[in-house]
């Protein structure tokens, strides 16, 4: 006999009552179960996103999707810390991250996901190495932590099962967009990777999932304040996404770039966020007498990138998957970059098969853009601007579209906002 109803949730958070930590654990839990249908899940989705929750809802959700599965359980030798970014145009940061901050004394598990949309995932990025592979069972997990001191795989299918059927359901019922639901969805599957820390890169701006930098903040202060309800070394980073970061927006071509980081050089926006992400990573797990920028120039960073490829079946030094077609997009005037729009690439990226529109569909490793000017860059009329990689040449003019409007070139430099705006810490 089940001691609730799902329309007894429902009811309370229409009528804009708190749910009691009762009704959070039972929904959570019979939905996982199959006792609660689809459609009572999407309603109740619904009436969260329109009336929000409260601090200890949000809390107790957490705890009830995190409890939902298993837990991971890191027995290793070095402090855990883990990163999780909500997603831009070119963020390609966990590549050159995870194993810049192993070099420097720490473990970090990685459990990634797949790109949506116009945002790129960090998995599709790395499966364009021959070889490579992204799914892993514990004791592997656990293993190459111990060797290598950083993974970056898929999470296992016991890790907060309540959040991957939620997060599919939200999907297709328009409640994606609301803070509660992302930052317990975001949380509890941090959480269940059992590492000691985290640091959260928030990003706002077009390219971003948050647009405005008060929807951004309101997302980390709400995440940090769930970590640190469950004991948790906590901190955010807002950051812009208006542009792209790096060159690259892709996935083979995102790896390139994130091996001539590793190997100590790369874009400096690239460089500069990779080294502030690990700065504050290192802080939180208690390693404290060595600087991250030192030994990512050094390429030490690069030495524990290719000991994490080859432990998960990839070959760091083979070529990587080039393009079957490359369309040029030359400067249509001489002057100053002022305007690239991180949405418009990442759309266009997306149209030519670097991106998904549904979680099942097929990516294309070779598929991208290399921007070859940002804003604050001098370019002369038929320099190359933008260059267009894809193995399907029908794809091109619905990109050609969609960058009708991503880019402009006037007499003056535009003003450079920084790329970090503020750290929030626990």
């Amino acid at each position: 006999m089940e001691p609730f109803t799902a329309i007894d949730v429902i009811r309370a958070k229409r009528d804009r009552e708190r749910l009691s930590d009762d009704h959070i654990d039972w929904v959570v839990d019979a939905y996982t179960r199959g006792v609660v249908a689809d459609e009572q899940m999407s309603a109740l989705a619904m009436a969260i996103f329109l009336n929000g929750m409260d601090a200890d809802e949000i809390t107790r959700w957490t705890a009830a999707m995190v409890s939902s599965g298993e837990t991971l359980s890191l027995d290793v030798d070095r402090p855990t810390v883990d990163k999780h970014s909500t997603g831009g145009v070119g963020d390609k940061i966990t590549l050159p991250l995870a194993p810049l901050v192993a070099a420097c004394g720490a473990a970090v598990p990685q459990l990634s996901g797949r790109g949506l949309g116009h945002t790129g995932g960090t998995l599709d990025k790395l499966e364009s190495i021959p070889g490579w592979r992204a799914q892993l069972t514990l004791p592997e997990i656990q293993a190459q932590l111990t060797s290598v001191g950083a993974v970056i795989c898929a999470a296992t299918e016991g890790l907060a099962p309540a959040d991957r059927k939620l997060y599919a359901l939200r999907d297709v019922t328009s409640t994606v967009e609301c803070i509660p639901l992302i930052a317990s969805s975001i949380m509890s599957k941090k959480i269940a990777e059992g590492a000691d820390a985290l640091v959260l890169d928030v990003k706002y701006g077009s390219g971003a999932f948050m647009k405005t930098y008060a929807d951004a903040r309101a997302l980390a202060e709400t995440m940090v304040a769930i970590g640190i309800g469950r004991g948790l070394r906590i901190s955010a980073l807002l950051t812009d996404m208006s542009v792209p970061l790096g060159h690259a927006v892709g996935n083979a071509v995102e790896v390139a770039e994130s091996v001539e980081v590793l190997r100590g050089g790369g874009p400096a926006d690239v460089v500069e966020l990779t080294v502030e992400l690990a700065r504050e990573m290192l802080s939180l797990a208690g390693v404290s007498d060595v600087d991250p920028a030192v030994v990512l120039a050094s390429g030490q960073a690069y030495e524990v990138w290719a000991r994490m490829i080859r432990a998960q079946g990839g070959d760091p030094d083979a070529e990587l998957p080039r393009p079957a077609h490359v369309h040029v997009v030359p400067a249509p005037a001489t002057g100053i970059v002022s305007h690239l729009d991180a949405y418009a690439i990442g759309v266009a990226a997306w149209r030519l098969g670097a991106g998904r529109a549904r979680k099942e569909d097929p990516v294309q490793a070779a598929a991208g853009i290399l921007c070859h000017a940002k804003p604050g860059a001098r370019v002369a009329e038929g320099d190359p601007l933008l260059e267009l990689h894809t193995d399907t040449p029908e794809a091109i003019p619905a990109a050609l579209t969609a960058l009708q409007d991503a880019y402009a070139i006037t007499d003056t430099a535009p003003a450079r906002p920084p790329l970090i705006t503020e750290t929030i810490r626990g």
